[in-house]
């Protein structure tokens, strides 16, 4: 029944399921119980990567053809035992938001339970006394603009990987799960300002060495054919999408490592799209990719 619930235990928390036959995923049935599912089942992968970092929700709980919205504050509906962290409102709004922290498989799963299915979080974590520390990671979204694809995205991420390499960093690669695919970089800093400079100072070098590939602006009319790299995801008030998290895209796809080889050698967008199912089967295989990227802080160059 559509309406049903189930009152499970996760690790000595209550939790009320609902819903859990309902299809989120139309093309493919997949439902809001696969959804938890899979997400219990990535956890040990995928908590590492949200560990202290304020979380920002985009639900979607009348599946993937309906209307999503991003959601900020869980304060009036998070169980007493779910961590958070208040943090002034973006954009001038007065007030905070009290951000779920996803630490442990419980909060994980009462999240997939909202039909959270998409979990972005920031390049920084919050520390004792939820004290924004500065960030520990540096980004670049690389935005494909039609007909450009991810294949595009490839070749630009292996140029982009010679500039950050050649600087003392160590990129780690990841599909956006979307179109796209996303370079990081363990970091340290004391200026929250320092990754953002960094960034945009290589993305702009980059789009003048190769520019009928590379955009490193705004303007979306510049965009078509060519990768956009996104620079500013580096801000400390923005958020990219977790490495594991699902995407509300046609099919369950997810956010997904990847190798370096596998960038080098991707010749069609298929080649890297990775579907729910498929991402375990290489987490079962190779174990978490990404998880280097938080051993590997070197100093933002220049900074």
């Amino acid at each position: 029944m559509a309406g049903q619930r189930v009152t499970v235990q996760v690790d000595g928390r209550r939790l009320v399921l609902s819903n859990l036959d309902k299809v989120l995923y139309p093309e493919t049935g997949f439902t809001k119980g696969d959804v938890i599912d899979y997400y219990a089942r990535i956890a040990p992968v995928l908590l590492p990567h949200l560990r202290d970092r304020p979380t920002t929700f985009r639900r979607f709980p009348e599946g993937v053809g309906a209307e999503p919205f991003f959601e900020k504050d869980v304060a009036r509906h998070a169980p007493a035992w779910v961590r958070t962290a208040r943090l002034p409102s973006s954009r001038g709004r007065e007030g905070a938001n009290a951000h779920p922290l996803i630490n442990d498989l419980p909060t994980l799963v009462w999240a997939a339970n909202l039909a959270a299915l998409e979990l972005h979080v920031p390049q920084w974590t919050v520390g004792p006394g939820q004290v924004r520390r500065a960030p520990d990671l540096l980004v670049f979204d690389l935005d494909p603009g039609v007909p450009a694809t991810i294949v595009e995205c490839c070749r630009v991420a292996v140029l982009l990987r010679e500039e950050l390499v050649a600087d003392g960093l160590t990129p780690y690669a990841k599909t956006s799960g979307s179109k796209g695919l996303q370079l990081y970089c363990g970091v340290r800093t004391r200026r929250p300002a320092a990754t953002s400079e960094y960034a945009r100072a290589i993305g702009t070098r980059l789009a003048g060495r190769h520019p009928g590939e590379v955009v490193a602006t705004m303007a979306k009319a510049l965009r078509p054919g060519k990768v956009f790299i996104d620079w500013s995801q580096n801000n400390p008030a923005k958020t990219t999408v977790a490495p594991y998290s699902l995407r509300g895209r046609e099919r369950p796809t997810v956010s997904t490592p990847v190798t370096w080889e596998e960038v080098g050698s991707c010749r069609r967008p298929g080649d890297l799209t990775f579907t729910s199912d498929e991402t375990l089967a290489r987490v079962e295989a190779h174990g978490d990719l990404f998880a280097p990227v938080h051993d590997d802080h070197v100093a933002v160059p220049g900074a």
